[in-house]
């Protein structure tokens, strides 16, 4: 017990947190605990994970903003190699936050995770040349059930690190860069609307 330490309510969002392991290390290495579902009971977060996912990107790719229509997803997102700048975005109906957003840098030395309840968006941009990105969620996916809103929608205004470019009023990569090298987004990411034509989840 007493593996994790939680800060919550990130930005001031509710419900949203970061969670930092207690590594144990000697000249072999390392040891951690990645999950214990006692200590985060223990921390006042109950929650069934059922499903497991990881991802390989490269430098520069950005992926989001992504959520669930009719099965959001409570997310646990962690990055074993590389670094990112992971985001979520406060959908959440009635919320006193909605439309905040809060990032936070995950990579494999610094071992955080964030807790992403369900309701908001999220993505993350690869600031390493190669990054490994895995993440829990209570519930399992539904291919036909994804949404998704602009990764630079000014009306959200996230301030994504060591990226360069000028919005040009669409979601498209094109004149963007992370350091020197181009953005990257699947054709999909380049084509999703802003927060204003989004209602909001129940």
């Amino acid at each position: 017990m007493g593996q994790i330490t939680v800060e919550k309510n990130i930005g001031g969002i509710e419900g949203l947190c970061v969670i930092t392991p207690k590594v144990h290390g000697d000249s072999r290495g390392y040891f951690m605990e990645a999950y214990n579902e006692a200590d985060m009971k223990e921390e006042g977060i109950d929650i069934r994970f059922v499903q497991d996912n990881q991802s390989s990107s490269v430098k520069g790719v950005l992926r989001g903003l992504h959520f669930q229509k009719q099965f959001p997803q409570t997310k646990l997102v962690r990055v074993i190699k590389g670094t990112v700048f992971d985001v979520a975005v406060d959908l959440r109906k009635g919320s006193k936050t909605f439309g905040k957003w809060a990032g936070v840098e995950l990579s494999e030395e610094n071992k955080k995770q964030m807790l992403i309840p369900r309701g908001f968006a999220h993505g993350f941009l690869v600031l390493s040349d190669i990054a490994e990105f895995c993440y829990k969620c209570d519930d399992f996916y539904h291919p036909d059930d994804e949404g998704g809103m602009a990764w630079n929608d000014p009306d959200i205004g996230i301030t994504w690190p060591r990226l360069t470019g000028e919005y040009k009023g669409s979601p498209s990569a094109e004149g963007y860069f992370v350091d020197d090298i181009p953005l990257n987004l699947s054709d999909k990411d380049q084509k999703w609307s802003g927060i204003k034509s989004y209602g909001g989840n129940e």
